[in-house]
């Protein structure tokens, strides 16, 4: 190469750079793609919850097919680390998926962050009650004999002697719903109720009293006997 060659070689060079900055180069143009999406990703709760929940959980938190989130009596019982671990990792064997990026979703650990607080900080205020008034959220099942009288006592008289549907409730034996339910929801469900639904929690499904924490464990053991096997999901043939 001579000498002109040379010189016009850096010139051209030099004019690239110019015009087209430092990310011209091996790999630059790769390593600008992800500062560029992380950029256009939602940080803002409700544009999170809209994108990725109100699906099933209802737009305003209610009224979805899954179970309502604008719930203060729900959000004071459910630790918030379950939330979050519910969010991130799905509950296996039901409709709720995965959303962390690390299960295969599409939500980082700072969007997981936000939608938790963004949850108990515009739905958890007001109405809700003090944790050492409430039953504890997990416990083993308990006795589904003495389960059957608590559910005659509290349950039936909306949802019908034995379950299947009554003057004001649905059936909670059918079969896919208890199958794409975990016993934890079942659980859930007794203690906090379904305020979108009009179900009480369990301060008010007995005259005068709350279910005790010993009857919720005893009336959902009976609810997880009445399951059967159901095609196509998780234990079904």
């Amino acid at each position: 190469m001579t000498a002109s060659s040379a010189l016009k070689a850096v010139f051209l060079a030099m004019l690239i750079v110019s015009v087209t900055g430092c990310e011209v180069g091996p790999g630059n143009a790769k390593a600008r793609e992800p500062r560029e999406a992380a950029s256009t990703q939602p940080t803002a709760f409700q544009t999170l919850y809209d994108q990725q929940c109100a699906g099933c959980h209802g737009r305003d938190g209610r009224l979805g097919a899954a179970r309502p989130l604008n719930d203060p009596v729900y959000l004071t019982l459910v630790p918030a680390q379950r939330i979050r671990q519910v969010i991130a990792e799905g509950v296996p064997g039901t409709s709720q998926p995965a959303f962390a990026t690390s299960a295969g979703g599409r939500l980082t650990d700072d969007q997981i962050e936000t939608l938790v607080q963004g949850l108990l900080a515009t739905w958890s205020r007001g109405g809700g009650v003090r944790d050492d008034g409430l039953p504890p959220y997990a416990a083993t099942l308990g006795d589904p004999v003495r389960g059957r009288a608590v559910y005659a006592a509290a349950c039936a008289s909306c949802h019908g002697a034995e379950g299947a549907g009554g003057p004001r409730a649905r059936s909670i034996v059918d079969p896919s719903y208890l199958a794409l339910v975990s016993d934890q929801h079942l659980r859930t469900t007794v203690i906090a109720g379904r305020a979108d639904l009009g179900m009480p929690d369990w301060r008010g499904q007995m005259a005068g009293r709350a279910l005790s924490p010993a009857e919720v464990s005893d009336v959902v053991a009976w609810l997880v006997t009445q399951r059967t096997p159901v095609p196509g999901r998780p234990g079904g043939s």
